[in-house]
């Protein structure tokens, strides 16, 4: 039987290395054999530290059965250990003091198997024990996402960088084989733990799919390390790469505010693990007025209740990878219709009470906007009226001089922020350090001017101001007195009537609080001269021309038209149409036919006549000697011609003319007819 065992000890030394499973499995059937048992022997112990500077060395072995009373007892150099709960024992490890060991040498050491009346014993391994060194599993692995790299952290086994396995695949492909990476895991400076924490990187993965993750460690200043286990798989959600879309709807009450959150819900493969979104509101933050608490809900929408002052709500979703960007939303301050001074504040007493809290809210312009803010609570309240000269940067008990602040009163009620005062505050009160601002002198008349300038800032009023003092004086008389009058702060122009023409003024512009005036703004002013008196006559004399001119035109048309009536438009008969009585008449065509005109001559000369004049004019005479001739020849006698006969004459005479013209009258124009004339010469 010994040579036996010497024998498995050979072979087991020989199968050492050897990872084939049929190699494995017949080293047990033979050391099964060997002790003539009927159970299957536990595999051959593993002792270690978990670090090389502990003093406690755990063993492990692996043992499978059915049956439920099994013990085990734990060799080393053919004894049990003495004095140790490694005899008869029911679990699967064992942990050893360094001081019942010999580890500085070679060491055998193996497990035996109790099942009944039958014991089984794994092959012995044996090492130097204190070179043996076995991590832990790597625990509580926080995840986070740098871009497309997949950042693991971990609380570190040593103070030494350590090697790393880690193996990964997608997890909507869970069939997917693991890929592997080792990497030597290097301590972190920046960590939320503690101790010192280990840190690897996966580079080119997917940020918007979701993983699986294992990781095992190992030593890396052992000189006999051993790989830990395999942690627990790591689901690894997709990164929270964008905000939150966050909508908001304000409902005011009397003292409070109620916020009403909605938002969209996160992709799929960023809510693997679930996603928690945390709701912060600045009040809150600083104990004003409740007590600081964080918001967090798994949901999609969120109500939560503010004060009447000016807040910020910051969303942030959250995963086991990381968070989101924060969303924050802007809640200003509850706008007064007319806010009052300041009557009577808590600033003046000793302590605040717990669940009051006052803010003060510096007033640059118009907006309210919490740039620029006082907290004060019981705690640096009380610290502040102790150490005056030892503040905290954020706040001096000497700033409240001369400075306009927005005055919020809170109390805490049922958890909830209620705003139960608000007005101005001066605590305490000076003149303007600063005259109104742009004053100008504009639209100069004879007797009046106007005025126009910009308020004076808050942070220069150093005070509630009250009214604008006007002062006006002329500067070319000595007897003036200064004349002023007050104009109210909500107006930025004045019309300044009263003045003396071709005068020079100087008028002056002043803000007063309740302490007193500020700095002057003052203007010079020319008033313009009267115009002359014989601008006035010219002007006059220019306006009875006109008037003349007038008349005279109306009186020369009068006159013309008595004297020249105008000539009376011809009157054209008005042709009423009618339709045919057939298309044919309607087609009918316009006839015109040839008229041919004659003129009427005196009665022809005699043949005689003729044949003298004839004669004559061969002869050389003139049409003169013919006319006396015929004078001569026809000029009646005393005797018988008369009167009575030269006008019958010419009545005959002028009666043939007018028959004539009156003829070709009546041939040119009829009915609105225009003929065509021809003239033939006789």
């Amino acid at each position: 039987m010994i040579v036996f065992l010497n024998f498995l000890l050979n072979l087991k030394e020989t199968l050492r290395c050897w990872n084939a499973p049929h190699g494995f499995f017949m080293f047990m059937f033979l050391t099964t054999i060997s002790k003539g048992s009927t159970c299957e022997a536990p595999s051959s112990p593993q002792c270690f530290r978990q670090d090389v500077q502990a003093s406690v060395y755990i063993c492990e072995w692996g043992f499978e059965t059915n049956e439920s009373d099994v013990t085990f007892d734990l060799y080393f150099n053919d004894s049990t250990v003495i004095e140790s709960k490694c005899e008869k024992l029911r679990e699967k490890h064992c942990e050893i003091l360094e001081e019942n060991l010999i580890v500085g040498n070679n060491v055998d050491f193996w497990v035996q198997a109790n099942v009944g009346n039958s014991s089984c014993t794994s092959t012995r391994r044996t090492s130097i024990l204190k070179n043996t060194v076995k991590y832990e599993a790597p625990q509580n692995i926080l995840l986070s996402w740098l871009r497309n790299n997949l950042s693991l952290r971990w609380p570190a086994a040593e103070k030494n960088p350590s090697l790393a396995d880690v193996r990964f695949r997608r997890y909507e492909h869970p069939t997917e084989s693991w890929e592997k990476v080792r990497t030597t895991a290097q301590m972190s400076k920046n960590t939320t733990y503690e101790a010192s924490t280990y840190e690897i990187i996966i580079e080119n993965l997917l940020k918007h799919s979701a993983y699986q993750v294992q990781i095992r460690q190992q030593s890396t200043k052992a000189k006999s390390p051993l790989w830990s286990n395999w942690s627990s798989v790591i689901i690894v959600p997709a990164g929270l790469g964008h905000k939150p879309e966050v909508t908001n709807t304000i409902r005011s009450g009397n003292y409070t505010r109620e916020v009403v959150l909605n938002w969209k819900s996160m992709p799929h493969a960023a809510a693997v693990t679930g996603v928690m979104y945390s709701i912060n509101d600045t009040q809150t933050l600083h104990a004003c007025p409740c007590e600081e608490h964080e918001h967090v809900t798994n949901t999609t929408n969120y109500t939560i209740y503010v004060s009447h002052s000016a807040v910020n709500i910051t969303v942030i979703a959250r995963n086991a990878a990381g968070q989101s960007p924060p969303v924050i939303i802007q809640v200003p301050a509850a706008t007064a219709a007319d806010l009052k001074i300041c009557d009577k504040t808590l600033l003046e007493t000793k302590r605040l009470k717990k669940g009051t809290c006052l803010e003060l809210y510096e007033l640059q312009d118009a907006d309210l906007k919490p740039e620029n803010v006082i907290i004060l609570t019981a705690k640096n309240k009380k610290r502040m009226l102790q150490k005056k000269s030892k503040l905290s940067p954020m706040f001096f008990y000497t700033s409240f001089d001369y400075i306009r602040y927005l005055y919020f009163e809170h109390k805490c009620h049922r958890g909830k922020p209620q705003t139960v005062k608000m007005c101005l505050f001066y605590r305490k009160e000076g003149v303007p350090n600063r005259k109104p601002q742009d004053f100008k002198v504009s639209d100069e008349m004879q007797t009046s001017v106007d005025l126009s300038w910009k308020a004076i800032p808050y942070e220069h009023q150093q005070g509630f101001l009250t009214h604008y003092n006007l002062c006006k004086v002329k500067i070319s008389s000595q007897n003036e007195s200064e004349e002023c009058f007050n104009i109210s702060t909500s107006v930025t122009h004045h019309h300044l009537a009263n003045l003396t023409p071709a005068s020079i003024y100087n008028i002056k512009l002043a803000g007063v609080t309740r302490v007193g005036k500020g700095p002057l703004a003052s203007e010079i002013v020319n008033t313009l001269r009267e115009k002359p008196a014989n601008v006035w006559l010219s002007l006059g004399l220019l306006f009875v021309f006109f008037l003349l001119s007038t008349m005279f035109n109306f009186i020369v048309k009068r006159i013309k038209t008595k004297i020249l009536p105008p000539v009376p438009t011809p009157v054209i008969p008005d042709f009423t149409t009618s339709k045919p009585d057939s298309k044919e008449m309607w087609e009918r065509k316009e006839e015109v036919h040839e008229i041919t005109l004659h003129r009427l001559l005196p009665e022809r000369k005699s043949d005689s006549e003729e044949a003298t004049i004839l004669k004559r004019e061969r002869d050389g005479e003139t049409d003169t000697d013919l006319e006396n001739e015929r004078s001569d020849s026809e000029e009646p006698s005393d005797e018988c011609v008369s009167p009575d006969s030269d006008q019958v004459l010419e009545k005959e005479e002028m009666t043939d003319f007018e028959q004539v013209d009156t003829e070709l009258a009546m041939l040119t124009y009829r009915n609105g007819l225009v003929f065509d004339v021809k003239m033939i010469s006789s």
